[in-house]
């Protein structure tokens, strides 16, 4: 058994075995890389030991690649620019000449703000990209879809942070009521007994097993609310307030959104309640990526800019 053949290739071997099959003489090779003849003579005929051919055989006008040294030259031209690449950074992110389709997960309720916020802000630096909004429901594994890349990062306020990721806060809004303008607690105000003795409309948890951060303050204080009806769409929720007495626990930058265009009051909640906080989550595989590095800071800036 030829235990040559299994010697390991390395970069040195490559560059002599591309440099003699290209100008087909071992002096001129040993001119090129800057070695020694003798030195380019062992080093194919280890070449030759590892492959088991000839690679170069005399001809009339000098030596001559083999079929399979043809061959030879091609995988080592292949293999050196491969080589090449890992060894040097990665190309410098563009935005501007970016094609790459960003993949963002993101509760429904961010759709009225910052989601078209962060597609502005793509569409002015990189007209070119695409963005593809994944909703997070009980069923979405976020956490696996951000280790196996499937989303690139997500948004959104949890109780209980997730582990293993990395985290930045985006901002905090206050917790208020929203309930149709002409209801009697409009005018009477919005008492605790009211709250809980209300019907109230709230939405499907994105997040199997987990209470809402609102749900879990009250459980904290010893309270509860009705919970009547939930939805898992946060664009139905105004039509459901403007044609019913429910009311609905969110965040005020929601709640004046709606109360712009629709018959809606926005009510202070009458028992205290932390400030509701929303964060990006994003895996350790792309902390480095400087394209979703840019997609973090888009993310950001959006954030910033929503007055809360």
């Amino acid at each position: 058994m030829n235990t040559a053949r299994h010697e390991h290739l390395d970069t040195h071997l490559l560059r002599v075995l591309a440099a003699v099959l290209s100008e087909r003489s071992v002096t001129r090779a040993a001119m090129k890389l800057g070695l020694s003849q003798p030195a380019v003579s062992n080093v194919l005929k280890r070449l030759r030991d590892i492959t088991g051919d000839a690679i170069v055989v005399r001809g009339k006008n000098g030596l001559m690649p083999t079929v399979r040294g043809e061959q030879l030259l091609l995988l080592a031209q292949e293999a050196l620019d491969i080589m090449e690449r890992i060894a040097n950074p990665a190309p410098t992110f563009v935005p501007g000449q970016t094609r790459r389709v960003f993949q963002l997960g993101a509760p429904d309720y961010l759709s009225f703000l910052l989601i078209p916020l962060i597609m502005e802000k793509i569409r002015l630096q990189a007209p070119q990209a695409g963005l593809v909004v994944h909703a997070l429901n009980a069923g979405f594994d976020y956490a696996s879809a951000l280790e196996n890349g499937t989303l690139d990062c997500v948004i959104g306020n949890w109780p209980d942070l997730p582990q293993n990721l990395h985290l930045a806060q985006l901002l905090e809004d206050d917790i208020v009521c929203m309930i149709k303008r002409d209801h009697p607690v409009v005018r009477s105000g919005l008492s605790l007994k009211h709250y809980l003795d209300m019907s109230h409309l709230a939405p499907t948890p994105y997040m199997s097993g987990h209470r809402s951060i609102i749900d879990q303050a009250l459980a904290e204080q010893g309270l509860k609310r009705k919970i009547q009806m939930t939805v898992p769409y946060f664009g139905m929720v105004p039509y459901i307030l403007s044609r019913t007495d429910l009311v609905f626990t969110t965040s005020r930058s929601f709640a004046l959104q709606c109360a712009r265009d629709w018959p809606i009051a926005v009510l202070p909640v009458p028992v205290t309640m932390p400030r509701m906080q929303f964060f990006m989550l994003w895996h350790e595989r792309v902390h480095a990526a400087a394209e979703v590095q840019w997609l973090r800071r888009i993310i950001a800036g959006a954030a910033a800019e929503i007055v809360t």
